[in-house]
């Protein structure tokens, strides 16, 4: 049974969905079963993985709002353990669409059911807002990763998000826990990033990952290309962090639910 992960941060320019589409092609390269769900309009995961624009017809707007089924907008991505559902612009129009609809909160969480058993991982790349798309994603996960920047203001917006995820553990999702909150930009050098780090240890403790995303120039080019950074340039420091982050990410997994899959191999402790 798959473990789903939101990743989520009503904040733009956090690094979300480098995370989302790194972060699943790194838990695909450690044969792990992994499907990335794009629910952002902006569908910049979609093409980070190479499904342009206009090449295909249906998308996850047709599953939430149409009600079609999530295996009919699924697609194979370069990595043969990592599965994509694109987003389209469709999407802008979902909340307008769904809000007369009783159950327009779980959509997603129905649409999950029958293939929830055929992946390790599912992950799920929410919009840079609070909006109906990304409390669909909070209802059918079992957890949520916070992608935050090392900048000055870096909180700002999170105790909002945190309401939301309260809110909706008392009203619909009992189960969603915070997976973590993940460093992004980091710049060891500064001490702005490490005064983030310190601020965000102060206010949710070990709920910070361990595992730090640097700012990476390498990171930044991969999705021009259609392509994770670990196709891209997988000797890059990103490679390497998002390596990390899925030893992590999979390690916390045994944890809770005793031995599973083993771990991604080799040595990234450069």
């Amino acid at each position: 049974m798959a473990r789903i992960i939101a990743i989520s941060n009503q904040k733009g320019g956090v690094g979300k969905t480098t995370t989302a589409i790194n972060l699943a092609a790194s838990l695909a390269s450690a044969d792990m079963r992994t499907l990335l769900i794009d629910l952002d309009p902006q569908s910049n995961a979609s093409s980070g993985l190479g499904l342009r624009r206009g090449t295909y017809s249906k998308s996850t707007y047709h599953v939430l709002v149409q009600g079609q089924p999530l295996s009919a907008v699924i697609h194979q991505t370069e990595l043969e353990a990592l599965e994509l559902a694109p987003a389209s612009r469709e999407l802008v129009g979902a909340t307008m669409e769904l809000s007369q609809e009783a159950n327009r909160h779980q959509r997603l969480l129905t649409a999950l059911a029958p293939i929830r058993g055929q992946f390790q991982f599912i992950l799920i790349d929410c919009p840079p807002s609070l909006d109906i798309l990304t409390v669909n994603a909070l209802i059918a996960a079992d957890r949520v990763l916070i992608p935050i920047q090392c900048e000055y203001f870096a909180l700002e917006g999170v105790s909002e998000l945190m309401e939301t995820i309260n809110e909706i553990r008392r009203a619909a999702n009992p189960r969603l826990e915070i997976e973590g909150v993940l460093l992004t930009m980091f710049d060891e050098r500064t001490n702005l990033s490490n005064q983030v780090m310190a601020d965000l240890k102060a206010f949710f403790g070990d709920k910070v990952l361990s595992s730090v995303i640097p700012r990476n120039i390498r990171l930044g080019e991969a999705p021009s290309h259609g392509q994770p950074i670990l196709l891209y340039d997988i000797k890059s420091k990103g490679a390497e962090a998002y390596i990390r982050l899925a030893k992590e990410i999979i390690h916390g997994t045994e944890k809770s639910i005793g031995p599973g899959p083993e771990r991604p191999a080799g040595d990234t402790n450069n």
